[in-house]
């Protein structure tokens, strides 16, 4: 009986147990985000969170909690309206998290702290920030809190000057805050039901809106590598950085210019307005294909302005930025290779550099499962829900891309608002993989550090 009871007290504990398991960089950080969601919907759902008149439903919570997390900006619940300004300071606050990241926000404060940053953190770094490796990445953090602070807190400075004209000092200042912090996380959460409708025409809002977002979206690393050039450290910008800045520019200008002529005649929205509102108008709802800020009625737009908007989104940002969609290194990629097949040329080349095999396969890979994915969650929600069949594919490109843009329910909230739960689940994954979706895609990968000792014969198969 003694040697049975030495064998039970001889078992692990489940505590020890769990603190033996030992997870990804990737699961880390995955894990840190759902918990994110939990916390953030639990708040949501405290009473002084939202008015007396307003009773919400879990469902609710946890899918404003995770488009904020996300950085998304897709809402079922009318921000300015149907949350109290704790609610809405929480929603901030998850904004400002999920855009960091746990990682980088975890790793500034042990900076801040004075702890030492060890391999299994930097790894974690790495992945999540999307960095081109391990070396420096603690320097990386630094200027990515550096640039997020200052541009932040200029955007609040200048947003605050501008609101302080239509209302008081302390609300023009909260305002401030939250629109910059939106703004340059590229969430769309706006404080005004109609988004920046209000704002069309205002010059000062529009410019400092485009800009956080613009800055927002191209990514951190061109951040470093302009300042290693500017520091004399490098003497040419890398080739990531030019292809970043060449497609975003490339995006702004057609996307302007696309819809302007879509909608050029359209009397519900473009028609009325003179030729420079026009294109402020369009550019705007170009550079919003990775915020989901909006300056017009989205529903109003034509059939063929909405599609191209949503190719728009689905290419996004670039990569270690506050945006998502398949990146416009990614995008740059898959249409170079097919110059490069066009052309008959063995490799795919930009900028005098050539573009390795691995990173060409990576990119069409990645392409190919962002469509895939939002192809079965369309046709998915088709069958359960009663809205049309472009507006369903245009919310759910919106959640995987984590734009925010919307075709509306009619009452300042997103699409989603009329979805049933089930609908509504299926864009909080889809806002889940835009936003983790490489890193979920790590819980399942299968690590090897050992090369294969055979390979199949090559076979010949016929194609086009």
């Amino acid at each position: 009986m003694a040697v049975r009871d030495q064998a039970y007290t001889d078992r692990p504990s489940l505590l020890s147990r769990l603190a033996s398991i030992r997870l990804l960089p990737g699961q880390v950080v995955a894990s840190a985000a759902a918990t994110l969601i939990f916390i953030g919907a639990g708040l949501l759902m405290l009473p002084f969170s939202t008015p007396e008149s307003v009773d919400i439903r879990f469902i609710d919570a946890l899918f404003t909690a995770t488009s904020a997390v996300c950085v998304t900006g897709l809402i079922v619940l009318d921000t300015p309206h149907e949350f109290t300004t704790f609610g809405q300071t929480i929603i901030l606050l998850l904004i400002q998290i999920g855009g960091l990241g746990y990682a980088l926000l975890a790793t500034i404060i042990l900076l801040a702290l004075g702890h030492r940053i060890g391999l299994r953190d930097r790894m974690m770094l790495a992945e999540t920030l999307s960095t081109f490796d391990m070396e420096g990445s603690v320097r990386y953090v630094k200027i990515v809190a550096l640039a997020t602070l200052s541009l932040e807190g200029m955007g609040t400075l200048l947003l605050t000057l501008r609101f302080a004209q239509d209302m008081a000092w302390g609300d023009a200042l909260y305002s401030g805050v939250f629109h910059a912090v939106s703004a340059f996380n590229n969430a769309g959460f706006a404080l005004f039901t109609d988004s920046l409708a209000s704002y069309r025409m205002d010059v000062p809002i529009n410019i400092i809106v485009t800009v956080l977002v613009i800055l927002g979206s191209i990514g951190f690393l061109v951040f470093q590598d302009t300042w290693d050039n500017i520091k004399g450290k490098r003497f040419r910008l890398q080739t990531h950085t030019k292809i970043v800045v060449v497609v975003t520019l490339l995006i702004l200008a057609s996307g302007t210019v696309g819809i302007t002529v879509l909608e050029w005649n359209n009397p519900r929205t473009l028609q009325p307005l003179g030729m420079g509102e026009r294109l402020a108008v369009a550019h705007f709802q170009t550079m919003a294909r990775t915020a989901g800020f909006t300056t017009m009625d989205l529903s109003m737009m034509n059939d063929a302005t909405l599609y191209f908007l949503l190719l728009l989104m689905t290419i996004g940002g670039s990569p270690g930025s506050m945006s998502g969609g398949i990146k416009t290194t990614t995008f740059a990629i898959i249409w170079l290779t097919i110059w490069a097949v066009l052309r008959r040329r063995h490799d795919v080349e930009i900028f005098h550099r050539r573009i390795s095999k691995e990173l060409v396969v990576r990119a069409f890979c990645l392409c190919i499962l962002a469509f895939t994915t939002i192809t079965v969650f369309t046709l998915a929600l088709t069958f359960t829900e009663q809205s049309p069949f472009l507006s369903i594919m245009f919310e759910v490109t919106s959640a995987m891309g984590i734009v925010g843009m919307s075709l509306g329910d009619g009452a300042g909230r997103s699409l989603s608002a009329l979805l049933t739960d089930f609908g509504k689940v299926v864009i909080i994954v889809s806002m889940l993989l835009g936003r983790f979706g490489p890193l979920l895609l790590g819980l399942f990968a299968i690590h090897t550090t050992t090369p294969p000792r055979s390979r199949f014969p090559e076979s010949r198969i016929m194609i086009g």
